[in-house]
């Protein structure tokens, strides 16, 4: 097995897009040639647009671009930019008068790290797209990151900074990438030793609390559980799938979030993945599943690693 760039893999154009005064951001994946693709969503709070394109039994095969965002559902606005953008090209569905671009999106809830009134938008979302024809992507505190955080079961007093982070491997002429922006209300640990990486901090913020054993010290209902969470990603593959093969290998990637955050698929949390199939390789959807787990495991380490101290939150880099 190889690492490889995620820009290696071929078929996809990323690009990110943020404020980073108010502290949000979008990034966009965008498969102008039309791809396959499944969702997974495992947390009780998601905030999605097209989530019913990727069902089995809908009509669509294809869909045009996913967005990650920001902005909670207020940030469901940016997915306009990217179908104006598409639209102009003359890439969607052909409907006779227009073609119609298939844009999925999820977001996640930053509005009270910076301005709680700048949210992603249609402006936002083209110039995501606009930022993809260079791949302007970068892992840390931009595109759909800008804003993320994670240990945030005591709200944003005790939680750190988080961003969004990428990685990609290659096995012969298979290819396997994820992209995740990391905003959990959990701790953040490495898959391959345990360690902690980010998460609850103490009341000295200057020390790690276990979201695990805050949790179990109380099991009286919370009524108002804070909800600024939501971990959302897309798994891609130059493995050849259709729909029904891609949503059992979303589900599986979801394994990786299970590895890597804890807790994990809370009711405060929106945790979701999207995988894409954007080649023609034959290979198995076991195998395929079982690398999207690790790749987005990896990730999820890329995100909490490279984001950078910000709007008052700690960083791993300078905790």
């Amino acid at each position: 097995m190889e690492q490889i760039s995620i820009q290696e893999i071929e078929n996809i154009k990323i690009g990110n897009a943020q404020n980073s005064l108010a502290g949000t951001g979008c990034t966009v994946i965008l498969c102008k040639q039309g791809a396959p693709a499944g969702l997974a969503v495992f947390g009780g709070g998601p905030a999605s647009r097209e989530s019913q394109l990727l069902k089995s039994t809908a009509a669509a095969d294809v869909i045009h671009a996913v967005l990650l965002s920001g902005g909670s559902a207020f940030g469901l606005d940016a997915a306009g930019g990217v179908q104006k953008y598409l639209e102009e090209r003359k890439i969607g569905v052909d409907v006779g008068v227009t073609t119609v671009p298939l844009v999925c999106q999820s977001c996640l809830f930053d509005l009270t790290v910076g301005d709680v009134h700048v949210r992603p938008d249609r402006d936002m979302g083209y110039a995501a797209c606009l930022a993809s024809e260079k791949f302007e992507y970068q892992d840390g505190n931009y595109g759909a990151g800008t804003g993320a955080t994670v240990g945030k079961l005591y709200g944003m007093d005790y939680c750190m900074k988080s961003g969004i982070g990428s990685y990609a491997v290659q096995i012969g002429d298979l290819k396997v990438a994820a992209v995740v922006a990391v905003n959990a209300l959990g701790d953040i640990f490495d898959w391959k030793t345990g360690e902690k990486k980010a998460g609850l901090l103490a009341e000295d913020r200057r020390a790690f609390r276990s979201t695990q054993e805050e949790v179990f010290k109380s099991y009286e209902v919370v009524k108002n559980k804070f909800v600024g969470n939501t971990t959302i990603g897309v798994v891609i593959t130059n493995a050849k799938f259709q729909k029904p093969e891609l949503n059992k290998l979303a589900q599986m990637a979801h394994n990786g979030y299970a590895r890597s955050i804890y807790p994990v698929n809370t009711s405060a949390d929106g945790d979701s993945i999207y995988a894409l199939s954007v080649g023609t390789v034959k290979a198995d959807q076991d195998v395929v599943g079982t690398l999207a787990a690790q790749v987005v495991s990896e990730a999820i380490l890329k995100a909490v690693e490279s984001a950078e101290t910000a709007y008052g939150y700690p960083s791993v880099k300078d905790l």
